[in-house]
């Protein structure tokens, strides 16, 4: 059995292992182990990594008009409908891209067999 490539099947919300088991029972809850192939999804802990490439990856998309809204000749109704217009876009992308963020990360921590830094004691 080949393994599936992470990227691909973190993109697609799937086991990294086999590309076919889901790897969320919700929005962003783990599954203990993948329902087709049983591997073990424990093992892995994405942190906060998922929300940070999300935010930051969101923030330099809309950053721009953050900036161009206020600046621009719209009389004032229309620039506070579009910063709230704005404000749900934002909210919507990060919704929709967190999901797919936490697989992708997940399954290169499972792929890599990525763990918790261990450092040894030199003493004497």
């Amino acid at each position: 059995m080949t393994t599936a490539s992470p990227i691909l099947s973190g993109l697609r919300q799937r086991c990294g292992a086999c590309g076919e088991g889901r790897l969320f029972s919700a929005y962003l809850k783990l599954n203990e182990a993948c329902p087709h192939c049983g591997r073990d999804m424990r093992a892995a802990d994405t942190a906060d990594g998922p929300a940070f490439f999300v935010g930051f990856g969101v923030l330099i998309i809309t950053a721009p008009f953050l900036f161009l809204i206020p600046m621009s000749p719209l009389p004032p109704t229309l620039k506070a409908g579009a910063i709230i217009a704005l404000g749900g876009v934002i909210t919507g992308l990060s919704m929709w891209l967190l999901p797919v963020a936490k697989g992708i990360l997940l399954n290169l921590q499972l792929h890599h067999k990525a763990g918790q830094a261990e450092f040894e004691r030199k003493d004497g």
